[in-house]
Formats: structure tokens, C-alpha cells, sequence
């Protein structure tokens, strides 16, 4: 087993682990990244103390068009089967929500795009990465599908106006978030305008708007990483 290392899966050239990298490596978990979109193999089984799955313009059941998600669904399973620490990010999220037996639908309900704040529900101050955090955080977005229905048995985490289900866990130590706790607001500056465009939306005001929240949204998404960081250190598998 890589010790106190974590497996990412990329999905996108442009969907890295952003600053989560640097905090994780903070509390003492490094990262081995497999860059699966451009045909990087996955291991057939996990040998990592934790398993994080990274956003990207994909359903999780895609495998038409992103083949590597089979293996990336088999991956999660078996982390939760074992319980093997996982954070699963906009379609990581997803795909968790999925292989734990929750629902997910493409193009549904109304899109969010950048800096969108989120209310903590009651069940977040018992959890040990988002106990005590701001009870209105704000986070980067940029989804247009989403989870329709929690699995059985999940922890309800956060919620946003327009999307329920921004964070949840599953059992002890899998966690998945709609939203991108890892992306800067620089970020926005590489999305497609023409995307955008599409939604009505305006790149440089987004823009704009993640920079005023950047250094409050940045202090709260530490922490978590620090916190997921020291769960994933400390786990026995």
C-alpha cells in the first residue's frame, strides 16, 4: 500500500486538484494524479490510503464517450467496500452518489456557475470535515447535471438555493460535493465563454465575484482538506 498517498482521477486536462494539492500535501497526504481522460490506465485495485475523484464534463455512467469511468466506478466501490477514505468532486460526487445507489440525471434543474453560497443542514455539525464551518459558505460552481436522490442511508451535508444536494457521506469516510473546493477563481478565467454564453452567463463577472470571496471561500475549503487529509492519514487499511 502507497503509504499516506492518495489516488486522484483527472478527468480533463483542465481538471486538476488545483490548491487541494498543496493542502492536502499539508496534512501529510500526497497525490499520485492519473491523468485517465488522455488514456493514463488505472490500477485495478486500490493501493492508496485514499481515493479522491475530480470533476469533469461527463454523466458518471458515460463510458461512450470516457471509458475509463468503468474502472474509476469499480475503484469507488471498492473503497467503499473497504472503507477506504474517498472525496468525490462535481462528477466524483456523482459518482459516488450513483455507485452508493443514489440517482443522477443530465441537464437538470437550473445550472450554477461560479462563486454560489451554501447553507449547512443540521446533520453537517456532527461530520468531521464540515463540523463548524461557516454556517454559509461559499464555493466555486460550474454544473448543469446533478444528483436527483441521495443513497440510502447518506448524510445530507449541504444544500445550495437552486441544488439540495451540495455535500453528503456515505457511511463513515466517503464524502462527495457538487461543488469545487480545489478551484481558484483563476479558474473561471480558462471556462469556455462560448459555454457560458450559452446559460446567459458572464465569464469576467464570475470572475470578478470569485476573487471578492476567494479569501473567505479558501480558509473554509482548507480546513476541510487538512481535516480530510488527517482522516485519510489515520485510516487503517
Amino acid at each position: 500500500m502507497a503509504a499516506d498517498r492518495a489516488l486522484v482521477v483527472q478527468h480533463g486536462p483542465d481538471g486538476g486538484p488545483g490548491r487541494w494539492a498543496d493542502w492536502l500535501a499539508q496534512g501529510g497526504l500526497e497525490l499520485d494524479v492519473v491523468a485517465a481522460y488522455s488514456g493514463a490506465p488505472l490500477p485495478s485495485a486500490l493501493d492508496h490510503r485514499a481515493l479522491i475523484v475530480l470533476g469533469g464534463g461527463y454523466l458518471p455512467d458515460d463510458d461512450t464517450r470516457a471509458p475509463w469511468l468503468a474502472p474509476t466506478r469499480a475503484l469507488v466501490r471498492e473503497a467503499l467496500d473497504r472503507d477506504v477514505p474517498v472525496f468525490g468532486i462535481c462528477l466524483g460526487g456523482q459518482m459516488l452518489a450513483q455507485v452508493a445507489g443514489g440517482t443522477v440525471r443530465g441537464a437538470h434543474g437550473e445550472p450554477e456557475f461560479g462563486s454560489t453560497p451554501l447553507t449547512l443542514r443540521a446533520e453537517a455539525a456532527d461530520d468531521p470535515l464540515f463540523a463548524g464551518l461557516p454556517a454559509h459558505p461559499t464555493a466555486i460552481e460550474n454544473h448543469v447535471d446533478r444528483i436527483t436522490g441521495l443513497p440510502p442511508g447518506a448524510q445530507w451535508l449541504a444544500r445550495s438555493e437552486h441544488c439540495p444536494y451540495q455535500a453528503f457521506r456515505v457511511g463513515a469516510r466517503a464524502w462527495g460535493v457538487q461543488f469545487h473546493p480545489e478551484a481558484t477563481a483563476d479558474r473561471i478565467r480558462h471556462w469556455s465563454e462560448e459555454r457560458l454564453g450559452r446559460y446567459g452567463v458572464d465569464r469576467g463577472r464570475l470572475h470578478r465575484a470569485a476573487l471578492r470571496d476567494e479569501a473567505a471561500s479558501g480558509a473554509v475549503w482548507q480546513q476541510v482538506a487538512l481535516r480530510f487529509a488527517e482522516v485519510a492519514t489515520a485510516a487503517a487499511v
